[in-house]
Formats: C-alpha cells, structure tokens, sequence
C-alpha cells in the first residue's frame, strides 16, 4: 500500500486572499474556479483554498479549534480505509462498511481529535 499526501485544503470566506497570501509565500501559479483557488508550487502538494461562506478564523492558540483539512491519496482505497480505522480514524462519509474491492473514489474520516481528513483514489 502506499500513501501520500494529495493536496492541503484550507476552508475560507474569501478564497482570493487567502490564496494569495500562499501563492506569496510558496510561489507557482494558482488557478481559480468560483469555489475554488489551486495553489501548484514546487515542492509541495497542491493547496486548495476552498470558498466557505461561514467560515470564521479560529481562535487557535487562545482557544478553539485550527480550521484545515488534509487530503491523502492512495493507490488502494480499501487498504488504506482499513489502515485509518486501525490508528483511530472514525468514518464520516460514507458511513457505512466499505467493500474491499472497491479502490475507486473517496472517503472522509475525522482523526481521533476529530480533524477531517479524506482518502482519494491516487
């Protein structure tokens, strides 16, 4: 099996400043969409800044919780669902038992402290 991190997604009510604060920092090139600003820089995995109407900054450090998600990628989906189970990952979406001939598509889980993550089909 093997694993690697696809893309970082950063939640925003504006996705333009927000992209352009990494684009500033990374460098690349970034392509937008209505809802969505992809960050391509070398070195890094793709960042996408993703329009959230009611996103709110968080309070973190002071308090609350940080506010991005993480994409993995996977050349076998079914593996790596049960690899996430296993270290303490709880399914979001879908919910249900996932069919271990199934290595297409996508998932979301929470991490044991309840940060969204998703597994992608690489």
């Amino acid at each position: 099996m093997n694993i690697s991190l696809g893309a970082v997604i950063i939640d925003a009510a504006e996705p333009e400043p927000e992209s352009a604060f990494w684009h500033r920092m990374l460098g690349g090139s970034v392509t937008r969409t209505e809802t969505h600003h992809f960050l391509r820089a070398d070195g890094f995995p793709v960042i996408v800044v993703q329009r959230a109407p009611e996103q709110l900054p968080p309070t973190w450090p002071a308090g609350g919780a940080q506010q991005m998600h993480v994409d993995l990628t996977t050349d076998d989906l079914a593996a790596a669902d049960a690899t996430a189970l296993a270290a303490g990952a709880r399914r979001l979406d879908p919910t249900e038992d996932v069919d271990p001939a199934v290595r297409k598509g996508g998932r979301v889980y929470a991490s044991p402290a309840g940060h969204p993550f998703c597994l992608r089909s690489a």
